[in-house]
């Protein structure tokens, strides 16, 4: 008698992928942290290493031809690199006067930056629901931050890593906003141009005579640029060519998660009970905002017959509705980027 395999499902490959992904984008900061290097070295090592493992990663799948650049999408992917490698400077520098965990948190504040961004710089409607979603995510935030008298009393480096974390998201915002608007060419390659143009933009700000003491600090620069600029973005936009927005938004929150657990595993950080009683509130508006959530009013019956068992009119109504929207966000989902 002989057996075959199953082949594993296209949809249940990319939710493994995901996960792997942001289970790695969870260990970020302790890799950053134990580094040693002061947050624009981290970053410009990040850079080095992960334009060499992008590099040849796009070099053995052939990605370099038919390319699809043009001088105005190359102008963009660069732009958007900008902001993003700046992006990674201020999230490290927030771990330093916060947590991994509360800078992992406000930074997660992303998608309501990418709304406010378009309504300002495209004139995009922000919906009533949009804003709604906007106002619970504040509220969250108001609860993540955690901030007390004594932060507002005087110089507070908390405050500062907070403002850090949310300059952070606001850069994340702007790359993504530029960056959607790059079609027709592999996201591997838009990568590679903004790690490659990270190396010369960041050198100013580097202080590169501070890399002979980090010693068993550049195992930890190795793996940020290998791991977390190079495997973890192969897997990422695998995953993204398999999977619904809905997977896709929900999972991503495996990275704060996972961000968390090791801050508490390694260096025994954890949020108040305050704290955790926002991070739902953010989460949830997140989804809200990505997957378009909105409130529905269910309008009293009009038919005085009895009820009656059969179909359910309201939610292929609902079905209806979805399976008509899930095209756009499925695409927008597949643009986002991330750490």
């Amino acid at each position: 008698m002989s057996t075959t395999e199953t082949p594993m499902r296209p949809e249940t490959r990319g939710a493994i992928e995901l996960t792997a992904a942001m289970l790695l984008s969870g260990t970020l900061g302790v890799f950053v942290v134990e580094s040693g290097a002061s947050p624009f070295n981290v970053v410009f090592y990040r850079c080095v290493f992960g334009t060499f493992f992008l590099g040849l990663y796009c070099l053995i799948r052939g990605f370099f031809k038919n390319h699809g650049f043009t001088a105005k999408k190359l102008g963009l992917a660069a732009l958007g690199g900008v902001f993003i490698v700046f992006n990674w400077a201020f999230l490290f520098e927030s771990y330093e006067s916060t947590s991994i965990s509360v800078a992992t948190v406000v930074y997660h504040t992303q998608p309501f930056f990418v709304v406010l961004l378009g309504a300002v710089l495209f004139k995009d409607r922000i919906t009533a629901h949009k804003a709604g979603w906007l106002v619970v995510a504040f509220l969250g935030l108001i609860l993540v931050a955690g901030v007390s008298s004594s932060d507002l009393s005087g110089d507070s480096a908390y405050l500062t890593g907070l403002g850090y974390a949310l300059l952070a998201a606001l850069f994340y915002g702007l790359s993504t906003i530029i960056t959607k608007r790059v079609t027709g060419v592999r996201p591997h390659l838009v990568a590679l141009v903004q790690v490659l143009l990270g190396i010369p933009l960041l050198l100013p700000f580097t202080q590169l005579s501070e890399s002979a003491q980090f010693g068993s600090g550049w195992a930890w620069l190795v793996g940020l640029g290998v791991i977390h600029t190079g495997v973890m973005y192969v897997l990422m936009y695998s995953s993204y060519q398999k999977l619904p927005t809905s997977k896709i938004a929900v999972l991503a929150f495996v990275y704060p998660a996972a961000a968390m657990i090791c801050d508490w595993a390694v260096y025994g950080h954890h949020v108040s009970w305050t704290q955790a009683l926002g991070i739902p509130l953010i989460v949830g508006a997140s989804l809200g905002i990505s997957l378009g959530w909105r409130p529905r009013l269910r309008p009293a019956p009009v038919s005085t017959a009895p009820a009656q068992s059969g179909p359910d009119t309201t939610a292929a109504e609902e079905a209806k509705e979805l399976a008509a929207t899930a095209p756009a966000q499925d695409s927008a989902a597949r643009k986002r980027t991330t750490v």
